[in-house]
């Protein structure tokens, strides 16, 4: 008497690709929960910080001025990785010279007359 086996339906693409972004989800969050969670000397850390207002003259050089955002650190053994998110990009917004980084911001001249010229 022979032994059967049961016939083995070939898995769709379209399954293959839902599983393994599934599976990708899944290793994304897992990689995020432990590295908002290591310890700061830790091999693999994410740190996240918000942004209130960042108007210091390096930030004005570098064009990097912003208000109500994101820095996110992440650090990978020796490499660190930076990313910064704002939704309010400030830099665009300022006028006036402050390069270089140390220098003073001079504002630029205004073309604004002063109202007691008016008179």
């Amino acid at each position: 008497m022979a032994r059967e086996w049961p016939q083995l339906h070939p898995v769709t693409l379209r399954k293959r690709l839902a599983r393994t972004a599934a599976g990708t989800l899944i290793l994304l969050a897992a990689l995020i929960a432990v590295g908002l969670t290591a310890p700061a000397d830790g091999p693999f850390t994410i740190d996240v910080n918000p942004v209130f207002l960042r108007l210091d003259a390096a930030s004005l050089a570098d064009s990097r001025a912003s208000a109500l955002g994101l820095d996110i650190d992440i650090k990978v053994g020796e490499v660190h990785l930076h990313f910064g998110w704002s939704a309010v990009p400030i830099a665009a917004l300022t006028t006036g010279d402050c390069r270089p980084a140390n220098a003073v911001c001079q504002p630029s001249p205004s073309s604004t007359k002063d109202p007691r010229e008016l008179l």
